[in-house]
Formats: structure tokens, sequence, C-alpha cells
């Protein structure tokens, strides 16, 4: 099983099917074939084939889904570049990765030119880039392509490198076979019922797994992408309005932005079937939020990049489907239970399967065919995170008579203060029910009595007040008084990574300097 199956059944089954939509351009899966089948075979005469890394350094755009998919054909790895990690670390991966070539958006010309002197491979531009010696066109490469046989591949075959933000060190380059990506391709349209009639909106980062995943799926049923270069909530309420959106995938950020946004009550949004949220837990008064505005089904997901990248879906079994409103609400709030093809353990120290009453916490243990085969050039990486054919997430969660999880926390960020344990993600969901808080995170900091201090650094929303007491106040009003806030930071923004989720690796950097621990 390789990805390029899933083009070609669209071309064999809706030629003339509008397949992209890109900044007001539209091609259909024919021409979108076509330029696919011309790259590849550019990429062949370019010395690039099977085997090799070719990376890509873009805002989201016709030309990253091409790229996915020349790099497929081609027998190439695809390595996709967080365009929002600094020069040292883009170079970083380039080296470590091997790449034989960077396709790269001119916005980031600048980046990519400076890093031309120090021996990296030549760039093939997407548009009017300043190209220097030995660099290349995107279209000059479709334009002279010859003509070539795709090398046949299998399941085994590597297809991409997504590298891990690499906040506990270097970064670690995880690889996702073409039977990873495709078995997981082929579980989403049966989870979620992905057919010809939806349209999907990239409007989280291609880069990142939370939508790249999108790309094999709704090729495979003949759905049409839709692009928006990078989040803006406005223009993604324009796009989905004008070319009737049917479902996306987006991180709880972004879907608080969009719910909080002061035009959101002004857009027509009858299209949406379906908004799917991951890459971080979400609030219950989030998702509330989300439902009332929008009007659609939701479901949250939880994945790792590892495991290409779903591993739960909220979605209710059929006998849960009557509950009442709130409850069926909560439900879909929860980290959910297991995606199709995964196996899925929660465990406590001793190896053993929590008890399934929501209170025991465990770590999440999975297996299955979505599951990466390990680390780039990381064989120890590998071997402490895979064992016995069990990947060890580092995610701590509770999980329920019906089998739905609820994650807790990431092991590194739980607090231990007088010698109980806070799960930084409950303090969080509790602040997100203030009227007055749009955003929020909760760490330990140091503190010479308890070892480690709760701490919320929050952000407001715009023409509202509250002080560091009502806050705290509220917290404990509500949870066990160790469990709150013993001190509160006011920010105009938090930190960001590249997937736009809150950055508290950053944070807890901020707080912990000079302390030599609990960096992560």
């Amino acid at each position: 099983m390789q990805l390029t199956e899933s083009l070609e059944r669209a071309l064999r089954l809706f030629p003339e099917k509008p397949a992209i939509v890109c900044r007001g351009r539209r091609w259909t899966y024919r021409h979108f074939y076509g330029r696919v089948c011309r790259l590849a075979t550019g990429l062949g005469d370019l010395g690039v084939g099977r085997g090799d890394r070719l990376a890509i350094l873009h805002p989201n755009c016709h030309y990253f889904l091409e790229t996915y998919y020349a790099a497929a054909r081609a027998g190439a790895v695809c390595v996709p570049l967080n365009y929002r990690l600094s020069p040292g670390e883009i170079e970083f991966v380039l080296r470590d990765s091997g790449s034989k070539v960077l396709f790269a958006d001119p916005a980031f010309e600048m980046t990519v030119n400076g890093l031309k002197g120090r021996g990296l491979p030549p760039v093939i531009w997407t548009g009017r880039g300043q190209h220097l010696k030995g660099d290349l066109g995107y279209e000059e490469i479709l334009e002279r392509a010859s003509s070539r046989p795709a090398p046949t591949l299998d399941g085994e075959s590597l297809a991409q490198i997504y590298y891990t933000s690499g906040t506990t060190g270097r970064p670690k380059g995880v690889m996702l076979s073409h039977g990873n990506v495709c078995t997981h391709a082929l579980a989403a349209i049966a989870e979620l019922r992905l057919s010809d009639g939806d349209v999907w909106v990239h409007a989280a980062p291609l880069f990142h797994l939370a939508d790249a995943w999108a790309t094999w799926a709704l090729t495979w049923v003949g759905g049409t992408h839709v692009l928006l270069r990078e989040f803006d909530a406005g223009k993604l309420f324009d796009l989905i309005e004008e070319e009737g959106v049917t479902l996306t995938n987006l991180i709880p950020t972004m879907l608080n932005i969009m719910v909080n946004h002061p035009e959101a009550s002004l857009h027509d949004f009858r299209s949406l079937r379906l908004l799917l949220s991951g890459g971080a837990p979400i609030a219950l008064e989030v998702v509330r939020k989300i439902v009332e505005t929008f009007h659609c089904d939701y479901v949250q997901t939880y994945g790792m990049t590892e495991t290409s990248p779903y591993l739960t879906l909220s979605i209710p079994k059929a006998h849960l489907r009557t509950l009442p409103p709130d409850a069926e609400l909560r439900l879909r709030a929860k980290t959910g239970r297991e995606f199709l093809g995964v196996e899925l353990k929660v465990i406590n120290d001793s190896g053993k399967e929590v008890e399934r009453d929501e209170a025991e916490v465990g770590e999440i243990i999975v297996r299955g065919d979505t599951v990466t085969k390990g680390y780039w050039n990381l064989p120890e990486e590998t071997e402490k995170t895979i064992r016995d054919g069990w990947l060890y997430t580092g995610d701590l969660a509770v999980i329920d008579e019906e089998g739905y999880l609820t994650i807790v926390d990431r092991k590194k960020d739980m607090i231990l203060t007088g010698g109980e344990n806070v799960y930084s993600i409950e303090v969080e969901n509790l602040l997100y029910g203030h009227d007055a808080v749009l955003e929020c995170a909760v760490l330990g900091v140091p503190d010479e009595k308890w070892g480690e201090a709760v701490k919320a650094v929050v952000a407001l929303k715009a023409g509202t007040a509250v002080t560091e007491e009502e806050l705290i106040q509220f917290c404990k009003a509500r949870i066990a008084h160790y469990k709150a806030p013993k001190s509160i930071d006011f920010v105009d923004t938090l930190p960001r990574t590249g997937s736009n989720k809150i950055h508290k690796a950053a944070l807890r950097e901020q707080y912990w300097q000079g302390y030599g621990k609990k960096i992560h």
C-alpha cells in the first residue's frame, strides 16, 4: 500500500471534480494529478529518488499538497519544516535528515539565503525568490520534466519524517511509512464518514499532522481541499461560507479565538457538518461555545506525531447518543475512545491497567499499524519510547467504564506540591469557566516551602477585568485549595508553538531558569 494510490483513485473516479482551491485558483483532480506527476519526474531529473529526503518550508498552499504527493510518487521522503523555527533549528533539521533539496516559499527568502553558505541543499523556490547559484524555480521544473516510471514501493517504505519541537533537547525525527499513513487515512475515512461531498479547509499548518493527515484521506474519497495560507479567524470564516466547507481539524487555541471573535455571529456556517479539535486538551466551556457558535457536530481528538496521528475520538457510541445534552457535551469533551486500528491501554506504575473508574491515573500506551517504527538516527530514543511493541506516550489519563479517556496531564507537566499531585489541565479547565479568561496555562514554579507552587498565566478577554485574588478564590471555591493557583501572572498573549498550541515549555523555562530542573 502506497500513498499515491489515493490520488490515482481520485483521478479515476473524479477527474473533473474540484480538487484544490488556493488563493482564488482552482484545480481539478486531473490537473492536480498531472502537476504531481511532472514534479515527481522533475525530482528524478534532479537525482532525487527512492529513499532520498526532500524538505519543504512553506505556508499552506497547493505547492505543499503537490510536494507531499510528488515525494511519495518519486519514492522520496518528505520532511515538512516548521517555519516558525529559528534559522539554526532549520539548519539542524536539514543536516540531520540529509535532505537533498529544499522547497521554499519566497516569504522565507532571508532565512534560506542566510543558510546557503553552509553547504545546505539547493533550493526550489515556489515563487519569485532571489535565486542564488544552484537554485531552481518550481514551475520551471514542471515545464522541463521528462518522462520516467515511478518506483515500486511497499507499506514499509519510508514516506515522511516529522521533527518534534525539541523542547527536551535536540529535535527528534519521527519516521512514518506509507503503511502507517495509508492505514490512518483509511481509518479516518471510516470513523469520520468522509466522502466526495466533503470540503476540507487546511487552516492548521500542513507541516503538522493535526492537519496533514487530511491530505491523504480527503483525496482518497475525492473531497475538495481548500487552503488558508495561515490561520486568521476572519479569513477562515469567509472561506467556510464561500466554499461550503464541511469539516476541518483545528487546534484548541484556534477554536478559542474563533468563538470569541466579534464577527463570528455575522457568518453563515450551515455548510459545516463537523469540527474536530486536536493537538492539545480542550476545556468543556470552550466546547460548549463551539457547539453554540457553529451549530454542527463536534469531536475531540487525541494523537501524536508518532501515531500518524489519531489515537482516540470522542464520537459517542450508538447507545450514548440519547444522553441529555449536557451529558453528551461532557462526553464529547473527553479525550475519547480508541481510534480504529489502535490498541490502547492506560497503565499504572506497576504496568497493570488502571480501574475504569475515572479516578485512577495511569500512562497511555498504544500499539497498531499507525505507530512509527522509531526516530530517525536515534535508536536509543526509539528503545526508550517503544518497549515490547508498545509506544509509551508520556500522557497521563483516567478511563471510564465505556472506554473513554480523559487526559489529565503530560507526565512532565504534573505539579508536585507539598507531596500532592496537581494536574495542570484540571486547573486550566476550571479557569476557562471564568467569564474574563480568554486563555491560560498552569504550571509548577519553584517554591522553598512546597517544592513547587501552582501558578497560572492568564490572558483576559478584551474589555474584561479581574484581580489575581478574585481568580484564586474562584478556583478555591470549586477545587481543593492545594490545587488552586498560589499566584497568577496576567499577560497580553501566551507564547505559541509552531502549530499554534500554547507553549508551556517556554513558560516553564522562564520560571525555572537557574534551578537546573523541571525544564522540558
